[in-house]
């Protein structure tokens, strides 16, 4: 029988989802599904062989929900389980908190792969630096590595047998950079407001909101308390009516690039 498993994803863009969809359409001899930890709950684990988490790098951490979905799962016997991120600049140090957090909860992580794709962050894109060209040759050969890791390690948990544990290995510049602090992205992109003039009061930026920080009153209005500044409410807005001081409408991301998904159909 072939070895049943999930992917746990959160994904703002769409890219780490489109990444977790070609995992899930190479692996052979199982039967993978996706589970989108934005619509709450958690799968029961028991009844999967092997768990994958896979979420994109925020600030070079690992997004305040992912962090917090991991932290309130509760100790499980072990599980095989494997990590994977997507990054628009710089990883930083989000791997290594995917492992340090699951290994709390009694998984056992046998692989992890970081995968560069195009940036979602809006004053990135707008100062030139989307890598829109993303991922490389290369980088598409990693990941691909990865997925054959991934096969293998299924073939083993198939056959009764157990597959290495994953030692993580990260760069000099990932290891030595600091996690900025979040305001920072508040900082450079400016506080958000909403333009009465062209909001549809469609929803979807409340829809959207991972942190639960947008409420409807007359219009949007935004919590800068329960914010955590993934700005999804900025780059999915059907009018472009979420903008700030400095941006309006301008580096917005609301989806993967043509680009990036051919790419991956190559793998």
């Amino acid at each position: 029988m072939p070895v049943k498993g999930i992917i746990c994803y959160y994904s703002g863009s769409g890219n780490t989802k489109a990444a977790c969809e070609t995992i899930v359409r190479k692996l052979t001899n199982s039967d993978f599904q996706l589970y989108d930890i934005m619509n709450g709950g958690y799968p029961d684990f028991d009844q999967y062989g092997l768990i994958g988490f896979a979420t994109f790098a925020n600030l070079l951490q690992l997004p305040e929900l992912m962090a917090e979905y991991l932290r309130k799962i509760e100790r499980i016997a072990p599980k095989y389980a494997f990590i994977f991120n997507t990054y628009g600049s710089i990883s930083g140090n989000t791997l290594a908190q995917f492992r340090t957090l699951l290994i709390k909860k009694g998984f056992i992580v046998i692989d992890g792969c970081s995968l560069h794709t195009p940036e979602n962050y809006p004053p990135m894109i707008n100062s030139g630096h989307g890598f829109a060209t993303a991922p490389s040759t290369n980088e598409l050969e990693k990941f691909a590595n990865f997925i054959t890791r991934l096969n293998q390690n299924i073939s083993l948990i198939k056959n009764s047998r157990e597959p290495k544990r994953y030692q993580i290995k990260i760069g000099l510049i990932n290891r030595l950079l600091p996690n900025p602090p979040e305001f920072l992205s508040k900082w450079v992109m400016g506080i958000k407001r909403i333009d009465q003039a062209i909001c549809g009061k469609c929803g979807l930026c409340i829809k959207l909101c991972p942190y639960q920080a947008i409420t409807m009153v007359e219009y949007p209005e935004f919590d800068a308390k329960r914010c955590h500044y993934c700005w999804a409410c900025y780059n999915h807005c059907p009018k472009g009516a979420v903008h700030t001081k400095s941006y309006r409408s301008e580096g917005r991301y609301p989806k993967p690039i043509k680009a990036y998904l051919e790419k991956l159909t190559r793998i």
